[in-house]
């Protein structure tokens, strides 16, 4: 009989999955709830079972579920499995390119797919689609194939794929210098007051709900972030806004409207999937209930995209309709917006 076969495995045997540093505020919580904050799509359940099998460990060791986790811990969960995000399967998803030639290519993201593999979205996500229809695709800093930059699962829109190693490194460098354009049409609660403005802040993670990312104004934690926008339409309750990116932070456009007090129409992690303007007579709050149906997500899309090609020197500038789910909203509220002004 081996003595070894029950032993459990070494740290530094292990794939770490999950890395966290509780803030200095942190007041001191049960790890089982620590991490429901932080991980997307995770059960208390799950996480307990991850602790009796010895997966999460504090400041270098295993620890139980009912360990509290105090300022400055750091909270790891390992497995004796590579992260999935890393098994890149090959799968045959249509794909809507709207440009193509030997160095790069521009592709419409339809809303609900995922860009790259992570916690709960092995499959059917942009990498997916792109390992299987190209091959060698160069990988970034992230061992992302083909991905210089990328939006959120539940915003459409355009994204550009390096397919040389060359391209990727001078499309990053464009996005780095701000030299790249990117410009967004958002559906946001609330009248806009000023036609146009800028929203600057920093942007990092909300330390009481990792799911989040909060402005931070003094600049003391996160990320610089700058965010012009101009509107484009008002009904009232909502404005139509043009926001284009001077950097391009983890939903650097759902915070900064939030920040500035209009938080986007049907946006469910940032609150703005409730009623926050306007009357609660049943009759609006039907009308607000159906719109909710029409676009059941977000109403941010990704319209323009503008770059230097790295071998012509020429500069790309890419537009996309307003899919069909957000323009069916916005005219639900331009109608709206004209049977209220009567």
């Amino acid at each position: 009989m081996d003595i070894f076969q029950n032993q459990e495995p070494e740290q530094d045997e292990l794939f770490e999955h999950y890395r966290f540093l509780a803030s200095k505020g942190q007041e001191p919580l049960r790890v089982d709830k620590f991490l429901m904050n932080f991980i997307e799509n995770a059960t208390r359940n799950k996480i307990q079972q991850a602790a009796k099998q010895g997966h999460i460990w504090v400041n270098g060791s295993r620890v139980k579920q009912n360990y509290k986790v105090k300022a400055g811990d750091e909270v790891k969960v390992m497995f004796e499995h590579p992260p999935y995000e890393f098994l890149l399967t090959p799968e045959n998803i249509p794909l809507d390119i709207v440009y193509e030639d030997e160095t790069l290519l521009v592709v419409n993201k339809p809303a609900g797919m995922v860009v790259h593999p992570g916690h709960g979205n092995y499959s059917g996500t942009l990498i997916n689609a792109l390992v299987y229809h190209f091959e060698n695709l160069p990988r970034n800093s992230s061992e992302r194939p083909g991905l210089v930059h990328r939006i959120d699962k539940d915003t459409s829109g355009l994204l550009v794929v390096a397919k040389t190693e060359a391209t990727m490194s001078h499309l990053a460098q464009q996005f780095f210098e701000k030299s790249s354009e990117r410009e967004y049409v958002a559906l946001v609660w609330g009248n806009v007051e000023d036609d146009e403005g800028t929203v600057t802040g920093h942007v990092g993670r909300n330390p009481k709900n990792r799911l989040q990312m909060m402005v931070f104004p003094e600049g003391e934690q996160g990320k610089e972030a700058v965010t012009h926008y101009q509107v484009l339409e008002r009904f009232g309750y909502v404005t139509l806004v043009s926001c284009k990116l001077e950097t391009g932070r983890t939903h650097q456009i759902r915070v900064h409207m939030k920040h500035i007090g209009h938080t986007l129409f049907n946006d469910e992690r940032y609150g703005g999937d409730r009623i926050l303007k306007g009357t609660t007579f049943t009759k609006y709050k039907q009308f607000v209930e159906n719109a909710f149906k029409i676009l059941p997500r977000q109403a941010l899309h990704a319209k323009t995209l503008g770059f230097e090609h790295p071998v012509t020197g020429k500069f790309m500038r890419f537009d996309s309709d307003i899919p069909q789910d957000m323009a069916q909203c916005i005219e639900k509220w331009r109608g709206y917006a004209k049977y209220s002004s009567q």
